[in-house]
């Protein structure tokens, strides 16, 4: 009998923005359950990067996201 494979738990995208990426960065904001005020919090730290980057907000999340991630990739090699 083989192992039955577990559901994988796939958080709905954000309902203003429609991103993935924004609604995993709202579940790490989020504390004790409280979902809509991380909501809050996000929505109005974006208002503010709109208001000085002058550009959307969610392509500057999207591009501190790309430049947060390594380049490359480092594998632990054993030796010995």
């Amino acid at each position: 009998m083989r192992k039955k494979v577990p559901n994988r738990n796939i958080p709905t995208p954000d309902p203003k923005y429609n991103s993935f990426k924004l609604a995993k960065f709202i579940n790490t904001v989020m504390w004790d359950g409280k979902k809509e005020t991380a909501r809050a919090i996000v929505y109005g730290a974006f208002e503010r990067v709109e208001a000085k980057a002058e550009k959307p907000a969610i392509e500057v999340f999207e591009e501190a996201m790309n430049n947060m991630m390594p380049v490359l990739e480092v594998k632990a090699r054993r030796i010995g």
